[in-house]
């Protein structure tokens, strides 16, 4: 099915005819009718095929039926997941929209506010936007959706998988509903998230339209994986991107920290290639994108920021350095190459940290991928110099492992010295002029100039004359068996006489045992000191023996109740005796 079929406007053939198009792919013939018509679509095809043709070509035609743009406000809205997308749906629609006088511009996170604002009061036809801006934008009424007629959802089950639904469930909400809007959802594929969006938001019964559901990859691309050890991964890559057939390439880690070092050391080996992670600013993304569109740019080391929506022409090869923890991240990184009814090669290296993956990854594209092999004599030699030579995600997605035992990730070796993780022996530390003529400079006499006078020490110990081996010194011993007296001064010989202290001078333990507390006793610490002198008991000296206490029976008075108890008992006795 040719273009000029559908009743295009003419200005608009012209565009279609300068981008190299000439016949609609399968997504555009069944769902451009329905489209041009204004009826609500939920389209389901692969990445690739040629859906923002679709969309594009529709909202060209509805605003041309209307009209010029009299208000100046945005009449047309299509949300995007990433930047890049945004970027590639602008560039398609000044492509097509050439010959037309449609105005467009791409509202993202990453940039100033500035460029996007002053485009927006000049006034736009078509505005593409990523969830963020474009509500900080309405919220802060920069941007009006009152005259918007027709809504696309781009990528509709990225958005959702990247937490955006509640955004895209607001700007929803916020659209006019008092006047008629034409709804298009695009997806690779339809769940319940995209159903329920459809139902609150669209018109009933919309269209659906499937393009080989059942077929998740295009036949048109070469899927070939490799499997590699950690020490093997890097040449056999650097062996396949320097065959001939290898125009523009792709490059896929899982890890920003293993991209940029493949990048460092593709590029020490005369291979050129450019980083593209979250951390690189968008100006600098910009200008990645812009090189490899161009041709000066020929390979991109990149994560899964750039899997989906990033639309290069002749790409011809697809790189998994690492294989992706997801399975439907696979099918978005391949997707890069064979589009547009093209064809492609997806080549995966199956190491030991991801090779784990590999069988989710076939079952869901429900095909065995094909095995190839490489010998050792076709291996590439690495040129890179030594730093970048260390194994790049070696960890897994926890990172480098380190040897065992060593802190910075060396290991010693047999002659004793600590060498770094890439094999080379650490320098040895240097020492600075300072101490080297410290070291070196005999030491100045004393009193010459410039010279310390030597540290004053002690008398000097006698030095121990020591006998033969195991024999002892003779002086001072006595016949075997006997120990040797232990001499002592007068004074020690002496009593000891232990100095007159005071009463409060004294510690606890060595006070008399009088004075100690004795168990059950309360302590009388807040009294004062002369009641606490007449109650203390009296300080005995050690030597006085302590009275001994004799015990005395302790009479209870008799009381008029006993006297009674005794004269009753004597009766009863009287009487018992009488008997």
């Amino acid at each position: 099915m040719k273009f000029d079929s559908l009743g295009l406007s003419p200005d608009v053939l012209k565009g279609i005819q300068d981008a190299g198009f000439e016949h609609c792919t399968p997504i555009q013939e069944q769902s451009l009718p329905d489209c041009l018509a204004g009826k609500d679509v939920i389209a389901q095809s692969q990445t690739g095929s040629g859906k923002t043709a679709v969309f594009l070509l529709s909202i060209f035609s509805r605003l041309l039926s209307d009209g010029p743009n009299a208000s100046r406000k945005p009449r047309a809205l299509v949300m995007v997941p990433t930047r890049e997308l945004a970027s590639q749906v602008v560039d398609d629609a000044e492509k097509l929209g050439k010959h037309i006088p449609f105005r467009s511009v791409a509202i993202y996170g990453g940039v100033e506010y500035d460029k996007q604002v002053g485009a927006l009061k000049t006034g736009v036809d078509l505005v593409v936007a990523t969830p963020g801006r474009m509500i900080d934008l309405y919220k802060s009424k920069t941007l009006s959706l009152d005259d918007m007629e027709i809504f696309v959802i781009d990528e509709a089950d990225r958005m959702f998988d990247m937490g955006f639904a509640p955004d895209i469930m607001y700007i929803a909400g916020k659209l006019p509903k008092n006047k008629p809007r034409q709804t298009m959802l695009f997806s690779a594929t339809i769940d319940s998230n995209v159903r329920r969006l459809a139902s609150r938001y669209m018109k009933p019964d919309p269209v659906m339209i499937e393009i080989e559901p059942e077929q998740v990859t295009v036949n048109s691309i070469d899927q070939k994986i490799i499997y590699v050890s950690n020490e093997e991964k890097y040449p056999v890559l650097l062996t396949l991107l320097r065959r001939p057939d290898v125009e523009r390439a792709l490059i896929f880690t899982n890890m920003k920290s293993t991209a940029e070092s493949l990048g460092r050391r593709l590029t020490a080996n005369n291979v050129p290639a450019r980083v593209l992670t979250g951390d690189v600013s968008q100006e600098k993304r910009s200008k990645i994108i812009d090189g490899m569109k161009s041709g000066n740019i020929r390979i991109v080391v990149a994560t899964d920021v750039a899997a989906r929506g990033l639309h290069i022409e002749d790409v011809s090869h697809v790189f998994n350095y690492d294989l992706p923890d997801d399975a439907a991240n696979y099918v978005h990184r391949i997707g890069r190459t064979a589009r547009a009814g093209k064809s492609g090669k997806a080549y995966s290296l199956a190491c030991e940290d991801h090779v784990l993956n590999l069988p989710e990854i076939e079952k869901y594209i429900e095909r065995k991928i094909e095995n190839e092999w490489i010998e050792d004599s076709e291996l590439a030699k690495d040129a890179a110099p030594e730093p970048e030579r260390r194994r790049e995600g070696r960890g897994g997605k926890y990172g480098e492992r380190r040897p065992h035992g060593s802190r910075d990730g060396g290991r010693p070796s047999r002659d004793g010295k600590r060498r770094p993780h890439d094999g080379r022996p650490q320098p040895e530390k240097k020492e600075g002029p300072v101490a080297a003529e410290k070291r070196a400079a005999p030491e100045k006499a004393e009193g010459e100039k410039g010279g310390r006078p030597p540290r004053p020490r002690g008398p000097r110990r006698p030095e121990r004359k020591e006998g033969a081996q195991g024999e002892r010194p003779k002086e001072g011993l006595k016949p075997e068996g006997q120990r040797p007296e232990r001499q002592r001064t007068e004074a020690q010989r002496s009593e000891r006489q232990r100095p007159e202290r005071h009463r409060s001078d004294i510690s606890r333990t060595d006070r008399p045992r009088t004075e100690r507390q004795r168990p059950g006793e309360r302590r009388e610490r807040h009294k004062p000191e002369e009641h606490r002198k007449e109650t203390a008991a009296p300080v005995t000296a050690w030597s006085e023996e302590k009275p001994k206490t004799q015990h005395v029976e302790r009479k209870e008075p008799a009381t008029e109740h006993g006297k009674e108890k005794t004269g009753i008992l004597k009766r009863i006795f009287k009487k018992l005796l009488k008997k």
